[in-house]
């Protein structure tokens, strides 16, 4: 199946002190994390963002894939970069973040995490019924395109394949039920107003981490998709900040 244009997956190879995995949301696509991957490019780190399976082409091909394919491909790429780079970040937005979370369980040497208004939960009441109903209705509604700038643009499905949601609160299960393992530095953005994500995500993971180095920053201007809104310059310089604090503390640990 051919892939949207926009959608592609992109990576660029620069200092071998720092590497960054970013990871797309739910329908999404890397198209909603380039701008942060250009700008922590041209901060010199190594970048990887991969186009999940079951994204970037039809809807329906979601369907066809479950959380274990998601985590996998992310999972492949940290190994990658774990093998080029002293120090190797993970950043997810939304589902991607609950991915970099289920990373950060399982590999203790991720550096630190970045997180953007990512999902635990959901407190929807239709949320009970979708493992029944995904067995006869294939999609609902799109739940895309969450920005309040007004050329603000999401590339991803118009469409909410049921199947594969009903895979996503798998995945939320498995992470929270190990959010405490989670011990990494963690800096978390959250925005004030967001449609599709409710506070009490963050505020979960917030509560149920063990990092002793824990930043939570709200973000006033920006809806669920904020690294394509307002506050994306926000987003933006503070994880660069954050991941070469983090960095440089851990090269005067080695010393």
């Amino acid at each position: 199946m051919p892939v949207l244009s926009g959608a592609e997956p992109f990576a660029h190879d620069g200092s071998e002190d720092i590497g960054v995995l970013l990871c797309h949301g739910f329908t999404s696509t890397p198209q909603s994390m380039r701008a942060w991957g250009e700008h922590l490019a041209a901060e010199g780190c190594t970048v990887r963002c991969p186009r999940l399976p079951g994204h970037g082409t039809r809807w329906q091909d979601l369907n066809q894939t479950a959380w274990r394919d998601w985590y996998d491909t992310v999972d492949a790429e940290f190994d990658e970069l774990r093998g080029r780079c002293r120090s190797v970040f993970v950043f997810g937005q939304s589902m991607g973040g609950t991915l970099a979370l289920r990373l950060a369980q399982q590999h203790p040497d991720i550096a630190g995490i970045v997180l953007v208004n990512p999902s635990v939960t959901t407190l929807r009441r239709a949320a009970r019924l979708l493992p029944v109903l995904c067995r006869v209705v294939p999609a609902a509604s799109g739940i895309t395109g969450d920005i309040a700038k007004p050329d603000g643009f999401e590339l991803a499905y118009d469409r909410l394949p049921l199947r594969a949601m009903a895979s996503l609160q798998q995945l939320w299960r498995v992470v929270r039920g190990e959010l405490g393992q989670v011990r990494q530095p963690l800096l978390l953005f959250r925005s004030n107003t967001d449609h599709v994500v409710e506070p009490v995500n963050s505020a979960i993971v917030l509560d149920e981490v063990r990092s002793s180095d824990l930043t939570e920053v709200v973000l006033t201007d920006s809806f669920h998709v904020a690294t394509l809104d307002h506050d994306a310059p926000t987003v933006f310089s503070g994880s660069v900040e954050f991941l070469q604090r983090i960095h440089r503390e851990r090269a005067e640990e080695v010393v």
